[in-house]
Formats: structure tokens, sequence, C-alpha cells
């Protein structure tokens, strides 16, 4: 790629810690454009239970990889990095500057550093760990992983069978954890200098904050979106098994009351907040924890500016 170790500015950090803000008023300050890293906000229609931006919230600030996909179309890793390097690559040929802005991790470690060679799959390895997680495995292949390979299974949720069983795989085929390997991995040379900042808050009030979303999520109309998209997509894309969305969906499918929802929605949050303070916490590269006021305030723009050379 041509623009390979230019400087790029990412916001990244927990679910509800005021990312977008922050990088909306970053972005109108710096003449900037939005690069989406969220692998829910890429979906068509998952738009309440993802936060995702308004265009009135926007004001007129460009947000790219919003709303690319459609439910039934899968995207990884790698597949995003090249989307974001098209639109990082189509933001700077218009002399303006990309800020790339979400919580996905892996999204933004294949961006910024590129992920680790790992074998292909091998198709009886996983035949055989699918089987185990249809039969009822899935709380088993879970505790599995984290008891061979710690790091993935603290960052991967243990309803996500897809990544919980490709780190089994490589695992079993390397005998190495996938998390070790992708820790060195992030030690080497990158695609890009990053100014990577970490944005996140006191524990007490971002759970205030988070418990104060889901109810607002709600109020607005989520379980209704997702009855919508049910009827067109069915029970079993991707973004439903999503945090929130799989509660929501339980709702709207199998009648779970919505106090109870509340309460299931509240808790997974809380739990994906941690794990993906887990896997920024061990992030190398990162130029700067702070919270999202300190981001939006004279003395953060002044610093920004100084690290990028603008």
């Amino acid at each position: 790629m041509t623009d390979a170790l230019q400087s790029l500015l990412v916001i990244a950090g927990p679910t509800a810690c005021g990312k977008t803000a922050a990088a909306i008023e970053v972005a109108r300050h710096f003449d900037g454009e939005l690069v989406g890293a969220d692998s829910v906000q890429v979906y068509r229609g998952f738009d309440i239970g993802s936060a995702k931006p308004t265009l009135d919230e926007l004001g007129g600030v460009a947000h790219h990889l919003l709303d690319v996909l459609d439910p039934d179309q899968d995207v990884d890793a790698v597949a995003y990095a090249n989307l974001a390097d098209a639109a990082i690559r189509d933001i700077r040929d218009r002399g303006r500057l990309p800020i790339v802005v979400g919580g996905t991790g892996l999204w933004i470690r294949a961006l910024v550093r590129g992920l680790v060679d790992v074998p292909p799959v091998d198709p009886e390895v996983r035949r055989r760990l699918e089987k185990t997680a249809a039969s009822g495995g899935g709380g088993a292949l879970h505790a599995r992983l984290g008891q061979v390979d710690p790091i993935s299974a603290d960052a991967v949720h243990p309803n996500d069978t897809l990544r919980i069983v490709r780190a089994l795989e490589v695992y079993e085929q390397t005998g190495r954890p996938l998390g070790t390997l992708r820790a060195e991995h992030a030690l080497g040379a990158p695609r890009y200098h990053a100014m990577l900042i970490v944005l996140d808050t006191d524990r007490d009030h971002h759970g205030a904050v988070i418990e104060r979303r889901t109810k607002q999520m709600l109020e607005a109309g989520w379980a209704e979106e997702v009855r919508s998209l049910r009827t067109r997509w069915g029970d079993d894309v991707r973004p439903f098994s999503s945090v929130g969305y799989r509660d929501v969906l339980a709702h709207v499918r199998d009648e779970v009351p919505l106090e109870e929802t509340l309460r299931r929605v509240r808790k997974s949050t809380r739990v994906y907040a941690r794990r993906q303070r887990t896997w920024f916490k061990s992030e190398p590269g990162v130029s700067w924890r702070c919270e999202s006021a300190e981001l939006r305030e004279p003395d953060g723009l002044d610093r920004i500016a100084k690290d990028l050379g603008l």
C-alpha cells in the first residue's frame, strides 16, 4: 500500500466512553473525516443498539464504513483493514485528516499493525470443535480456551463460538496460544505510524452511563428495530450475536420480559467493556489514555496537532 507508515490518528476505547462524540469534535477542529472501526455499525439496519451516530449527531462530518454491508455478509479483520485503507487513501487524496474511531480492537490492530500469520483452517479440527459446540459444549470450549490461551479467552465472549473455535484450532495446529502469537506480532513493524488514543472513564460512572444508554436505546425502539431486521434477515445473521442485540433478540423471539432484557443488556455490555479494557491495556504503542472530555479541551487538541505535525 502506498500510504504505509504515514501518520494516522486512532481514537479507541470501551463501549459508551464517548469515542464518537470526541472524534466528531476532533474532526471539526482539524478538517477531518471519520473511519469507523466497529464490527456492528458496518451493517445496514443495526442502528440503535450499535449507537450508530445519526446525521444530526455527525453535523456534517463524513463518517466512512457505516452501513457498508448487509447483515448476511461477513467481514473479518483483514477485509476490514482493506476497506479502511481505501477510505484513508480517499480522505488523504482530498487533503483531509482521516480519524479512525471505534472499539473493535482486532480490527484496529489489523489496520495499524497487520495480523499474525497463522495456519489455514484444518477442516477436520474445525468440524470436531463445531460439533462439540453444537452439542451444548460452547461453555466447555470457552473453558478449554481459558486453560490453553487465557489471553484469547478473556478477549472473546463465551457465546462467540466462531472466534473460540478459531483460537483452539490455532493452538491445536501450532501448539502455541493465538493470544501469545498476536502479542508477539504486535511488537513488529507497523503498517501506519499511529497516534493511538484510548479513551476511558471511571468504572462507577461508566456503569451509570451504560445503564442510562441502555434504557434510552430501548425507549428509542430497539426492540422494534430487531423485529424488523428479524423479519427480513432471520435470526442467524452474524450481527445478531453481538453484545446487546442477542439479548433484545431473545426478548422479541422468546418473550423474555423487558426488565430482564434490560438487566441482561446492562450485564453483557459491562462484560464487553471489561474485555475491551483488557485488550487495549495490553495493546502496544498507545500514545495517550484519557477521558473524552480531556481530548476535546484545547490542551488535548494541541497535543494531537503536535504529535501528528499538523
